[in-house]
């Protein structure tokens, strides 16, 4: 073996996306995440960006000319990767972020509130409708 249990982290999500610009702005002005150089290969109709947080977890965000990935209604609950969930830090962070997010008309599906398995969170669509949980 090359490596050790130690080593392995999450590297990326990866989200295919309508509106690349719109996605990575989104990320980028709500959690300061900064915003890699577009990558393009034309031959195959693909175009990404990483957006990139000071945590250092990153997102691929991608968008495609030539395939046909299956849409799903905003925020569906779905088999698989159903969401993505985010560290604020504090409750009042949460509570913040938002109420921010609320009033740029981002919506919000649940919450701030204590779940019952322990979480402070709300839950919020981005701009691609993806559902993404704001917690402590």
């Amino acid at each position: 073996m090359d490596y050790t249990i130690d080593m392995i982290k999450i590297e990326h999500v990866a989200f295919w996306v309508h509106d690349l610009d719109t996605f990575c702005a989104f990320y980028e002005r709500n959690f300061g995440a900064a915003i890699g150089t577009l990558y393009e290969n034309p031959a195959k109709g693909f175009r990404s960006r990483f957006i990139s947080f000071p945590t250092g977890a990153r997102i691929e965000a991608m968008s495609t000319t030539t395939l046909s990935p299956i849409e799903l209604p905003d925020g569906t609950q779905r088999m698989g990767l159903t969401h993505l969930a985010v560290s604020l830090g504090s409750e009042s962070a949460v509570d913040k972020l938002t109420a921010e997010l609320k009033a740029q008309g981002v919506p919000v599906l649940d919450g701030p509130r204590w779940t019952g398995d322990g979480y402070y969170e709300s839950v919020i669509l981005d701009p691609e409708g993806n559902r993404m949980e704001l917690t402590v």
